[in-house]
């Protein structure tokens, strides 16, 4: 769209940025991408999956973690972690397809997650922010239960539980405590106040952040990365979604986690180095890597 002069509106340019990817970042080494959608990133084949995680490595994100939302992504997420050694998955029913858990996708979840290539167990939890926006959206009855077996089947399994929590929390943590957690927690994109952190980070928790740190309205989440102590914090993009500012709103890849380890470590008053080094040393004992 353009103007009476034939130059482009605000508007147009505005959402012709929206369209661009940010500029790569200056590499910071040894970083992990703990959570992450390869697939809803365009990394349909094993070709586009390598072109991706070729570019994360030249800017220091040695590895990631992609992750499923339904069955159909969870058989995607296994075959691209085998695709590529940079690669690892997480399998399970988001909470908004906890519907989904029946007979049949209870025995392929856990034929999956035996998987060497699978190392978490999600994401799962509970999600209430979409059931009053999506007829699709499982009730939280139905969230409730599907959470308590993906909890069981990552004690059974010993695989680390990844969470996603929206606007759920006394009732995501409820359902923890009378469940009993698994070793390894990871509270996926955390996006409590610095009360729930606390809370978390007493129960040993990992607390997982993602571009919203960086959010100019962050400032309780900001407080909560503060108060997380080393042995407990990750980094992730949840790619494509979530980019950190100033680029928020454009598409988002595992190259752009230098971005939000830069924040954290500037927050936290310690140098980029420092921060990627605990950072990824982190993702690679939280979800147990293997030496490569």
């Amino acid at each position: 769209m353009t103007d009476s002069t034939g130059e482009l509106t605000a508007k147009e340019i505005k959402k012709r940025r929206r369209r661009l990817p940010p500029p790569d970042p200056q590499p910071l080494r040894g970083l992990v991408d703990a959570h992450t959608h390869l697939a809803a990133c365009g990394g349909r084949t094993e070709a586009d999956v390598r072109a991706i995680l070729d570019h994360a490595e030249a800017v220091g994100v040695d590895q990631v973690v992609t992750v499923a939302d339904d069955m159909v992504d969870a058989r995607w997420a296994v075959a691209a972690a085998h695709w590529d050694d940079r690669a690892f998955a997480a399998v399970g029913l988001h909470p908004t397809h906890a519907g989904d858990l029946n007979d049949e996708s209870r025995a392929e979840l856990e034929e999956m997650v035996a998987d060497p290539r699978v190392v978490a167990v999600g994401e799962t939890g509970l999600d209430y922010y979409w059931t009053t926006r999506s007829d699709d959206c499982a009730d939280p009855a139905a969230q409730k239960d599907a959470f308590a077996w993906h909890i069981d089947l990552a004690k059974r399994s010993g695989k680390t539980l990844m969470i996603h929590n929206r606007d759920a929390d006394r009732d995501l943590l409820d359902v923890l405590a009378a469940e009993g957690a698994p070793e390894t927690v990871v509270m996926h994109c955390f996006s409590g106040d610095r009360e729930i952190a606390r809370e978390c980070i007493d129960l040993g928790y990992v607390l997982s952040f993602s571009g919203t740190v960086t959010f100019n309205n962050s400032t309780e989440l900001r407080e909560a990365a503060l108060l997380t102590p080393d042995e407990l914090i990750l980094v992730e993009t949840d790619a494509p979604f979530l980019t950190p500012h100033p680029y928020r709103g454009q598409p988002n890849q595992p190259y752009c986690v230098p971005y939000t380890a830069r924040f954290l470590a500037d927050l936290r008053g310690v140098s980029d180095e420092r921060m990627a080094d605990v950072l990824g040393s982190n993702a690679r004992r939280v979800y147990k890597f293997p030496l490569r």
